[in-house]
């Protein structure tokens, strides 16, 4: 047996668990790349970036809600969230109030266009179930056990 052959054979499991394509996270990211790749179109019909259609997705769930609140939703610091806030709030789809209770608390509603969108959102997820070429039972076990995975993760670095 040559040389290549003897190295080949004693490639510990510490060299197989450093290869690229062993990679949990890089799985998720990948995915998440062609995600947003198949998002793209469908997100640009509606006016929206993708974190703005996940705010967006929120805010259509609870209205006039705190920005803190949104924020842990979406796991999304203020200094990423407020950009995003005030570009949907450029696009006149969101509105930002103080709170007349606590003039430190800013509250995110939406606004009648906000609202509007909801309905042309509609075919967004019909569209990537097609694009998945996934049962909807299957996808639902697929996110069931990611965000286990990254509650396990949060768990662990205490959030």
């Amino acid at each position: 047996m040559d040389s290549m052959g003897i190295m080949a054979r004693k490639q510990t499991a510490a060299d197989q668990a450093l290869r690229l394509d062993n990679q949990i996270c890089f799985a998720v990211y990948s995915t998440a790349h062609a995600f947003n790749r198949v998002y793209k179109p469908l997100l640009d019909r509606l006016g929206l970036t993708y974190p703005q259609y996940l705010v967006m997705l929120a805010l259509w769930e609870r209205d006039d809600v705190p920005v803190k609140d949104l924020g842990e939703r979406l796991f999304l610091d203020s200094g990423t969230l407020t950009p995003l806030l005030k570009r949907l709030e450029a696009a006149e789809l969101i509105k930002r109030t103080r709170s007349t209770e606590d003039e430190r608390v800013v509250l995110i509603a939406l606004t009648p266009q906000g609202h509007a969108l909801r309905e042309k959102a509609k075919a967004v997820p019909q569209s990537i179930l097609a694009a998945s070429d996934c049962t909807v039972g299957e996808l639902l076990a697929m996110k069931d056990e990611i965000v286990a995975l990254r509650d396990r993760l949060n768990a662990v670095l205490g959030e």
